[in-house]
């Protein structure tokens, strides 16, 4: 027994053994990320890093990481050695996005398989596939509405989940047009000298006074209501859609089964299913586990990182071995009561 011990011992404290543990937790356990964009932001920021738990859904076939290569073959065509539970509505999910193979995106879970999604200027709706006397049971009657004949609920994660956001943006499209949206999804549209305006200037109301006169010298009551950002994106053209366009200004997708309807917690500044379909379970890859390190880049705006060079790189030790609940929770201590 104590020669067994001791080859393990050396075995694990050799460069070999070293590297096959650290494959197999990769594989099998966990592995690190990076959040790279702000398309979670109010949830996860950019300059996150994660570790991501990876038997949540069972366990993925295991790919060589930056290669991304499958180690195995994919022996179940579903992208899984072990087959697990499916993500739920409203969980964070780490997938493969079924446009990109070897990337890793991150995003929230709105819709499961045999669930119906509306799409439109006021909003994101959900039909859940267990039906309308699902809706009346378990949501509550004012964020219910009647679509297409059935009962769609509307925005339903806002309430539960508060990293959720329609946050306020400043958008430009190369057709010489501003944006300006609200923080509750309206866009607001007026014309623009070109070049006196770039993207992210602000991201909250109270920034609108100020960027309308530093940078069109026109107060923001010259702005018409238009729509939300990603719903003007579908409309100009510019982003191919993943869903099927209704009357009017509808768009409408029936998930299919074993698929996952992901968008991102920043609703307007997100390129999600609304735009490149829903993700499969074969590509599904397991949940944030925690945050072990977290810094402020130069477009984090929520530290003023944006315009003052001095708070970016700067660490966010509030954030650090904090889980997507641990977050929750503190946002939910922080509203004033």
């Amino acid at each position: 027994m104590k020669k067994i011990l001791n080859g393990l011992c050396s075995f694990i404290s050799s460069w070999t053994g070293t590297i096959i543990i650290v494959l197999v937790l990769i594989f099998f356990v966990m592995q690190a990320f990076v959040i790279p964009t702000r398309s979670m932001v109010g949830t996860l920021f950019e300059g996150d890093f994660l570790f991501v738990k990876k038997f949540s859904y069972g366990i993925p076939t295991p790919r060589i990481p930056w290669l991304e290569v499958n180690v195995l073959p994919d022996f179940k065509g579903n992208g899984h050695l072990i087959d697990g539970e499916r993500p739920k509505r409203g969980d964070v999910v780490v997938f493969i996005p079924p446009h990109i193979e070897k990337t890793y995106f991150v995003k929230r879970t709105f819709a499961v398989g045999g669930d119906e999604v509306i799409f439109d200027k006021d909003g994101l709706y959900l039909h859940p596939f267990e039906g309308d006397e699902y809706v009346r049971e378990h949501y509550s009657s004012h964020i219910v509405v009647e679509r297409l004949g059935k009962l769609f609920v509307k925005n339903p994660y806002i309430g539960k989940h508060p990293g959720i956001i329609y946050r306020s943006v400043f958008y430009k499209y190369p057709y010489g047009d501003s944006y300006f949206a609200d923080n509750e999804g309206k866009l607001y549209r007026k014309n623009c000298i070109e070049g006196k305006m770039s993207s992210n200037i602000g991201d909250m109301e109270e920034n609108c006074e100020l960027w309308s006169r530093v940078y069109t010298d026109e107060p923001i009551e010259s702005f018409i209501e238009d729509t939300n950002i990603a719903y003007t994106m579908m409309k100009s053209g510019r982003t191919p859609t993943a869903m099927m366009k209704l009357e009017g200004d509808m768009y409408y997708l029936k998930i299919a089964d074993d698929e996952f309807f992901m968008i991102g917690d920043n609703r307007n500044n997100s390129l999600d299913s609304r735009f490149w379909g829903s993700v499969p379970y074969k590509n599904i890859i397991g949940q944030p586990w925690f945050i072990y390190f977290s810094i402020n880049k130069a477009n984090s705006q929520e530290a003023g990182a944006d315009e003052d060079k001095s708070k970016r790189y700067t660490i966010r030790w509030d954030r650090m071995f904090k889980g997507v609940d641990g977050l929750e929770r503190s946002m939910r201590e922080a509203i004033p009561k």
